[in-house]
């Protein structure tokens, strides 16, 4: 009997949280949270237990397929690596020959693992790397550029020294993060205020201290009001604010009509709760987080909710502060070179992107674009021919609206590339599909994690692959090896690390005993006094000259939301705990706890169309039509009704998904063209639906 602990990093949700595997006799039999860690406890969340289901799971794909029917029929040929690697290096070489290597396109999840294959990008010499990020954080992230310089990486959440923790495009008890859950719980334990802006009672709001349910798509009103009176009031912080921010004259000016009774009739919160949660936030200022969000995406102003909650933690001093925003430290930072990047390897294309970011939009970011404007241009073929993609790890036909449409655009590709540990809706429709290793059977690039306490850390392989896979550095270095890339082929992991890890002065020896490298041995707070910020005045700036350049208002004027017509909900949907959108809802075990999403459904109106809890009810649009169980309730908006993401499959490869539930983005008709121009999101929450009982005939 051999026994063994691997240090890994989960791979069931884009968190990657730190891991031990214990391991007997080459089969993984515990998962547990980095023991040295001390914020994981021990802990993993309900999907990171299930990985040992993912990993023994006979419905995902086990050997290189090449498509053999019509795209989307399910008709597949085996193929070999070789075969397979072969096929995908002969037709991305002929699109390059054909239209240039700018024809060439790939989006993936991000986090902390893109190096090599962003690599593999520049080295072929194209521009077009996306990311899913347009579904997700590009708000909140170019709202931190747009008034400090810098990403909302730059900063930590410190939700453990927190007095009070403001959650209003957060759900942390659902979309779980086992590090900053255990810190806000420890938080709460010693009397950290919690509060709940949203539009539903959602597991967060439960276990809040105040929760404040709003009518949807006026949570920009909300937070204007919020700022009128911290400043009406003086009831911010002036040493910061005249220290640090410029521009504050502006929106001081700007914020004039929007006050507490004002915003009461936009957002139905009555003013006297507003002002007394401004009172309890200024109590609690410094240490206070009013998280800037998560999935952003949600309407066309959410740009401007994400930076007006920048405003108020800067207003509260928040920024810098101990319990607040405090800046993270990089390897520099604490003395340390950092990991020697692949991306250097080679130059940056000089072509421009597809998507028009750098060019067309510079006030966004560069780096992983709006894969919504890839498909745009795939759709036009402009501003010149994109003819090959490689969704790596990526779903955009579960991730976006209007599926249907997307398939279309897509028609336009001479290839279409999938590379995934399970099945998915881009995987059933590409011409290749490349099975990569669960994270339990396949090593990754260390990576570096910026936080208070910074560190080096590792995925390590616990078990041999059980079916015809690869790790993520073989799939690149094979295909490397094909496009004359020498600097990216590795036959061995550890020539690999020991690649990165050269000007460190570490070797992957100093990982064996944690999984991880501390490169500080305790929590650095900056010193803010000598602090600036990455902008012309070194100041959080009100007043975004790329904003202005580009014809968006820095301040922008409140516009109320669209209403439902009558007999019209505004779709809403979320996370929960047990899944990850639509990567999990095949897993058997967590499959098992939540086998389809449900309709929640405010109880008036549920009474009003006659449904009752549990009832079958048709949801349409435009037409269209799928059939869910209803939800009843008093905990959601009466003018939304709110799903769980991801559910809805019709892949028959997945038997136990296949046909339960219902899937949102089809009843999004046209959501590729809504998107936040500010920000460059898009906006899923802006389409409505009718509710009826019973199953449509």
């Amino acid at each position: 009997m051999t026994k063994k602990s691997v240090f890994s990093v989960c791979g069931m949700c884009t968190i990657r949280c730190p891991i031990q595997v214990e391991v007997e006799n080459g089969q993984v039999e515990f998962i547990s949270g980095n023991p040295h860690l001390p914020a994981m406890k021990g802990a993993v969340c309900p999907r990171g237990a299930a990985g040992t289901a993912l990993l023994h799971d006979s419905e995902r794909p086990q050997t290189p397929l090449i498509r053999a029917g019509e795209r989307g029929e399910g008709k597949w040929r085996k193929a070999t690596w070789d075969q397979a690697l072969d096929y995908v290096a002969e037709k991305l070489n002929q699109v390059k020959a054909e239209y240039g290597a700018r024809a060439i396109s790939f989006s993936d999840r991000s986090g902390p693992f893109r190096d090599m294959h962003r690599a593999f990008l520049k080295g072929i010499g194209t521009p077009n790397y996306n990311n899913h990020d347009s579904s997700c954080a590009r708000n909140v992230q170019h709202a931190a550029l747009s008034l400090t310089g810098m990403g909302r990486k730059a900063v930590a959440y410190d939700f453990k020294n927190a007095k009070h923790v403001v959650l209003q495009f957060r759900n942390i008890f659902e979309a779980i993060n086992v590090q900053e859950v255990n810190n806000l719980m420890d938080a709460l334990e010693k009397g950290c205020k919690l509060t709940v802006i949203d539009i539903r009672a959602n597991i967060s709001a439960a276990k809040a201290s105040r929760f404040m349910m709003i009518r949807p798509g006026t949570d920009y009103a909300f937070n204007l009001a919020v700022i009128h009176e911290l400043i009406n009031k003086r009831l911010y912080d002036e040493q910061f604010v005249n220290r640090y921010v410029e521009g504050f004259q502006a929106l001081e000016q700007f914020i004039t009509p929007y006050t507490p009774e004002w915003a009461e009739k936009e957002t139905g919160i009555e003013a006297t709760t507003l002002r007394n949660f401004v009172e309890e936030l200024a109590k609690a200022a410094p240490s206070v987080i009013w998280h800037p969000g998560w999935m952003t995406a949600r309407y066309k102003d959410s740009f401007y909710i994400c930076r007006s909650i920048y405003i108020i933690n800067a207003l509260l001093g928040s920024y810098g502060a101990k319990g607040g925003l405090p800046f993270v430290s990089k390897p520099a930072d604490v003395g340390v070179n950092g990991l020697k990047s692949f991306m250097d390897l080679y130059p940056a294309p000089k072509e421009k992107r597809a998507d028009g970011v750098g060019w067309k939009y510079t006030h966004f970011e560069n780096g992983p674009g709006l894969a919504h404007l890839l498909f745009k241009a795939i759709e036009e073929q402009s501003p010149y021919p994109i003819k090959a993609y490689i969704a790596y790890r990526h779903d955009p036909l579960m991730g976006y609206p209007d599926p249907d449409r997307l398939r279309r655009m897509w028609d336009n590709l001479d290839l279409l590339v999938s590379v995934t540990f399970s099945w998915s809706d881009t995987a059933w429709h590409s011409d290749v599909v490349l099975p990569l290793s669960t994270y339990l059977e396949r090593e990754s690039l260390i990576a570096t994690k910026n936080d208070l306490k910074p560190y080096f850390f590792v995925r390590k392989r616990a078990v041999a692959p059980r079916y015809d896979s690869l790790a993520d550095w073989e799939i690149i270095s094979g295909l490397a090896r094909r496009m004359n890339l020498p600097e990216l082929v590795f036959d061995r992991v550890e020539d690999l690390w020991k690649f990165q890890l050269r000007d460190t002065g570490m070797t992957i020896e100093d990982f064996n005993a944690k999984g991880l490298a501390n490169l500080a041995e305790e929590a650095i707070y900056k010193k803010f006094e000598d602090y600036t910020f990455n902008t012309d005045s070194g100041k959080i700036e009100i007043l975004s000259k790329k904003l202005e350049e580009n014809g968006q208002p820095s301040l922008k004027p409140y516009e109320p939301p669209t209403s439902p017509k009558a007999g019209e909900y505004r779709l809403t949907f979320g996370r929960c705990a047990i899944h990850t959108q639509g990567h999990t809802v095949n897993n058997p075990l967590l499959n098992e706890q939540m086998p389809e999403n449900t309709l929640w459904i405010n109880t008036a109106e549920a009474q009003k169309l006659n449904i009752s809890d549990r009832d079958i009810v048709t949801v349409s649009q435009n037409g269209y039509s799928e059939t869910i169980r209803a939800q009843v309730t008093d905990h959601i908006h009466p003018e939304a009704v709110f799903v769980i993401h991801g559910f809805g499959h019709r892949i028959k490869a997945e038997s136990r998904a296949f046909g339960k539930g219902l899937a949102d983005n089809k009843f999004m008709a046209g959501g590729l063209d809504i998107w936040d121009k500010a920000g460059g999101a898009v906006a899923y929450q802006e389409h409505f639906i009718t509710v009826s009982k019973g199953q449509a005939q």
